[in-house]
């Protein structure tokens, strides 16, 4: 089984609903023999070797330490490439623009902080602006992070991260749902955007214009019945449009405060 995952991920397109479907129907072993007669697979152990010369591992759904809440993806991963160790402990995910204000940077290094504290990891995309804001609160408080990359674990894209990237892997983890060397193209992080919805048990929007990458990641999230929030900014600012939009839309709570957080990701412990 484990052969056709690898060999499958090797050639899939992530979030594929034909395949997805085609894998709930035969199974995955019978899948890869059927699409065997349309390509051709590379040898298992070659693309195995492949992953572990970038100092990664491939994990699977029947692996331990598979994150539960991809299970609750209709099209959900193959396997995940994973470089580091995934936390023990449920995570929160905190997105937002790529493009912040010192305002929104400050709130998600403080949020990021303060859910560690609390027996919580930090998940978001690795990608410069608020997600780097979050990783960064997290690791300098201590604690642990997962960054879900859109390109290859290889890659260190935003090239201005790699530093950040390391410091993930060593105190958390890096995930990937293609090959190493792929490219980050921009179709990728949308698709991107539903694990890091999925593995969290809950999702906040610290930041995010009128249409931006964030609001999917967070209708992902309610989508999967997790709890939703957004942090409101001045009425004044674009960087706060998609925040008000998805709590006007009654699609969000409204946080302000560390302490409305925790309320709603982790009540017994607020």
């Amino acid at each position: 089984m484990r052969e056709a995952r690898l060999q499958l991920f090797d050639i899939a397109t992530p979030g594929e609903k034909r395949l997805a479907k085609l894998i709930t129907e035969l199974g995955i072993v019978e899948s890869r023999d059927r699409l065997h007669r349309e390509c051709d697979f590379d040898d298992a152990e070659m693309i195995q070797s492949k992953i572990e010369s970038v100092g990664a591992s491939f994990i699977t759904p029947e692996d331990q330490q598979w994150p539960a809440g991809l299970h609750d993806l209709a099209a959900g991963p193959i396997g995940l490439v994973i470089r580091g160790s995934l936390p023990g402990v449920r995570s929160v995910a905190i997105v937002g623009t790529r493009n912040p204000s010192s305002y929104g940077v400050r709130v998600a290094r403080t949020f990021a902080s303060g859910i560690t504290d609390h027996d919580l990891a930090v998940i978001s995309g690795g990608a410069i602006g608020i997600d780097a804001a979050a990783h960064q609160g997290a690791l300098d408080n201590g604690g642990e992070t997962i960054a879900v990359l859109a390109g290859g674990i290889d890659i260190d894209y935003p090239a201005g991260n790699a530093r950040l990237f390391q410091r993930i892997a060593e105190k958390g983890a890096l995930l990937s749902e293609v090959m190493p060397g792929v490219s980050a193209r921009p179709e990728r992080f949308l698709t991107r955007n539903r694990l890091i919805a999925a593995i969290a048990s809950s999702t906040i929007v610290v930041e995010a214009a009128y249409r931006s990458g964030s609001l999917r990641t967070a209708r992902d999230a309610a989508e999967l019945l997790r709890p939703v929030m957004a942090v409101p900014g001045p009425i004044t600012s674009p960087l706060s449009e998609g925040c008000h939009r998805l709590i006007a839309d009654r699609a969000a709570e409204v946080v302000t405060s560390l302490a409305d957080l925790l309320e709603l990701v982790d009540p017994l412990q607020s």
